[in-house]
């Protein structure tokens, strides 16, 4: 059973009275995410008439409000990503992908047999990606496979000596966009399954 799902299954158990705490235990269990050390997105902290000291359990209680009816999991999912720029149905979607994703200055997702790593910086600004040690340790390359650079490259990164990794900055200085993220998975996973589904 995927994470998405599980979630669910736990919010259904709930019923309509749901709360942040509740929510913010829930995504730590399945997810390992503590929402509470996640920064809360600009947008966010504006919509909270301008009162910065808004906690994430605050803005969450505030998205809950406007539901009369019962919650489901996959608009609770919304909120998340609304707020804090965590998308938990991208990273369900990753188990089992075979790809580490740090984000919000923690792992997201991470397995010993995982080949590479999309490691966003502060506040999601910037993405690296990088091989894994496992990666290196079966295939004997250092770096990232040449049609994955290329593909890298396609959409807008270039090879950063200094962190050895391809690299991507937001021009605008806001977070990457979702559909960013997207791209990066997709040219990964691409990768993975035409070269490497074997590892």
């Amino acid at each position: 059973m995927k994470k998405a799902e599980m979630m669910d299954e736990y919010f259904n158990s709930y019923g309509k009275e749901i709360s942040s705490s509740e929510i913010c235990h829930v995504v730590d269990l399945i997810f390992k995410i503590n929402l509470d050390e996640a920064p809360i997105l600009s947008k966010e902290k504006e919509k909270a008439d301008g009162i910065s000291s808004s906690t994430g359990r605050e803005a969450i209680d505030s998205h809950l409000n406007q539901y009369d009816s019962e919650i489901t999991g996959a608009e609770v999912r919304k909120i998340i990503n609304e707020i804090f720029g965590v998308n938990l149905e991208a990273i369900s979607s990753l188990e089992g992908a075979k790809i580490s994703l740090y984000s919000k200055g923690q792992w997201i997702v991470q397995h010993e047999k995982d080949l590479f790593v999309v490691y966003t910086g502060e506040n999601d600004i910037d993405v690296k990606v990088f091989p894994t040690q496992y990666f290196t340790e079966q295939t004997g390359l250092v770096e990232l496979p040449t049609d994955l650079q290329h593909a890298l490259t396609s959409i807008g990164y270039y090879f950063d000596e200094k962190n050895d990794s391809y690299y991507f900055s937001n021009p605008t200085g806001e977070a990457v966009p979702d559909a960013f993220k997207g791209k990066t998975i997709g040219a990964i996973l691409g990768v993975i399954q035409h070269s490497f589904s074997n590892l």
